[in-house]
């Protein structure tokens, strides 16, 4: 399978699928001298964990990450780093009616179509499990990131169209129905260095859209303001600049720290929406594997609303484009590449 690995400098693979032993990622490009343990993970795995509410499913994974490689005395070696997720609260027999017929809102059709065979167990390959391996990547990236200033606010702004904290009920109705809810994620990011990207096809802000259009549910992203540009004029629009000191800003943030593909040196607001849980227990109208006409209600632990979980998806997909992005810039002038070696 093509299409497993994502980044140029800072790289990553991630493997496995959500009823096998284990999943994983590889991390290639992480300089050395890194401090980097196990309990590093923790904070950022936890966010993505079931924390066993009414938002989540009820499946319970530990999610503890395990370093095979690329790490000495606490300190990454500028080698390929292996982390290993173990998966150990699966309940497979829960998907043995879905063999033979394709789920209405999953990747089953087209994974069936293109591979001639899928494990439906699931959705092996295509399950949201596989954000995983992207969140401990993201750790890492996030750990660098720091040391050069740059931060991270991600929220859950809305759900069906509710404020976030009014939600509850809303969210308690779809599932008692058997049914789910769209949801919204707001990722900002500050602190980031002025002209970081390029202005033609590695563009920040198309690279960030690949790397968030990649997590499963997300079918809309808006950089800024985004959709609402369409109901502005230009003098709305454009961003004044002036002089803070010695640098030039914008004094406001309608293209969302972005522009030509760079960034202004303001903040990156990523708004994300996701769609509805799929796996719904009410009945659903949908073919078998055999060309009939059937109809499937999906039960199992599923999530009713994926936002709350996915947060710190956006949040580790953002800051693996950003990391790379940033290494990329090094030797965009002559004079970063000599003071380096000449240093």
């Amino acid at each position: 399978m093509a299409g497993s690995s994502f980044g140029t400098i800072f790289r990553i693979t991630t493997w496995g699928e959500s009823h096998g032993p284990a999943l994983g990622v590889v991390v290639d490009g992480c300089p050395a001298g890194l401090s980097l343990c196990e309990e590093d993970f923790l904070p950022m795995m936890n966010r993505r964990r079931p924390n066993g509410g009414a938002m989540s499913t009820k499946r319970n994974e530990a999610d503890a990450v395990e370093i095979l490689s690329g790490t000495f005395e606490g300190k990454t070696t500028g080698t390929p780093i292996s982390l290993l997720i173990r998966n150990t609260d699966q309940h497979s027999k829960d998907y043995g009616n879905l063999a033979s017929v394709y789920r209405p809102g999953h990747a089953d059709f087209g994974f069936s179509t293109k591979y001639g065979i899928r494990d439906y167990r699931g959705g092996g390959r295509s399950s949201g499990r596989e954000t995983a391996a992207r969140v401990a990547a993201g750790v890492i990236a996030e750990k660098i990131l720091q040391e050069l200033g740059v931060t991270f606010s991600t929220v859950v702004t809305s759900i069906g169209g509710h404020p976030f904290e009014e939600a509850g009920d809303y969210v308690a109705a779809c599932r008692a129905e058997g049914d789910s809810c769209g949801s919204e994620v707001v990722c900002t990011v500050s602190g980031m260095p002025a002209g970081i990207g390029d202005p033609v096809f590695e563009k920040l802000d198309a690279n960030l859209a690949k790397a968030i259009m990649s997590i499963g549910a997300v079918k809309a992203l808006d950089i800024g303001d985004g959709r609402d540009v369409v109901k502005m004029k230009g003098s709305e629009n454009n961003d004044a600049f002036r002089m803070n000191g010695d640098t030039p800003e914008t004094v406001t943030n309608h293209c969302g720290g972005i522009l030509g593909g760079m960034s202004t040196g303001g903040d990156i607001v990523l708004r994300v929406s996701f769609k509805p849980t799929p796996s719904i227990s009410s009945s659903q109208q949908t073919v078998s594997a055999d060309g009939e006409d059937t109809e499937i209600a999906i039960h199992g632990r599923h999530d009713p609303v994926i936002g709350p979980r996915a947060a710190v998806v956006v949040e580790a997909m953002t800051a693996i484009v950003l990391l790379d992005s940033l290494l990329l810039n090094m030797p965009a002038r002559l004079s970063s590449v000599t003071e380096f070696y000449n240093a």
